[in-house]
């Protein structure tokens, strides 16, 4: 693996006299694949942050939640989620198009534990997993080219209270959110969205 560190990454190294701390974290704790250990911290999260940039370089990021086990490992290189009704916008899933390169970060916030996984995302709009998932518009694939914890010191403790019930589930219909419904989204809705069917519980 060639260094993660490049010259801006450097400057402040050197002005903050951590070069030796910092080749030793990537001596020591950077990784290309998942062992097993991240397995299991990833396929029990139900959230994390996605990164993305466009083909400038401007950045976006992104909260992705659902339940444990939305993120699902493939194998020691490869992870992948569900992409599901958003706002339309499409900033994330439409960077990867253009801008393969992704970073994600996991943060268990009730064990104050985190990870990073940095690598290259795609999309296939045939995915074979497009079926696992319910109402899943794409699945996003990424295979990974830097895994490697991250300090937790600064993690606040938090408890869950509840997840979210706009995520889909196979056993009943998901609701559709309220925002919808408003004077300036509702005639522009894409056709068929579930918030146009009278049937369709808003939350």
């Amino acid at each position: 693996m060639d260094s993660m560190f490049h010259e801006g990454n450097r400057q402040l190294q050197e002005k903050f006299d951590t070069v030796r701390l910092a080749d030793r974290i990537e001596e020591r704790k950077l990784r290309n694949t998942i062992d097993d250990d991240d397995r299991v911290f990833i396929e029990a999260a139900d959230m994390f942050f996605l990164a993305t940039a466009d083909a400038d370089g401007h950045p976006q990021c992104s909260y992705k939640g659902g339940e444990p086990g939305f993120v699902r490992v493939l194998d020691e290189r490869t992870i992948a989620f569900p992409s599901w009704d958003g706002n339309g916008m499409y900033l994330s899933t439409g960077n990867v198009l253009v801008n393969p390169h992704v970073g994600l970060l996991f943060i268990d916030f009730e064990r104050r534990s985190r990870m990073r996984l940095n690598g290259v995302a795609s999309i296939d709009e045939a995915d074979p997993l497009l079926g696992a998932y319910p109402e899943t518009q794409l699945v996003v694939r990424v295979r990974a080219t830097e895994v490697f914890p991250n300090c937790p010191r600064y993690i606040h403790e938090y408890r869950l209270v509840e997840r979210s019930r706009f995520t889909p589930h196979e056993e009943c219909a998901t609701p559709s959110p309220t925002w919808k419904t408003r004077d300036w989204a509702s005639d522009v809705l894409p056709a068929g969205d579930r918030a146009l069917d009278p049937d369709t519980e808003i939350l």
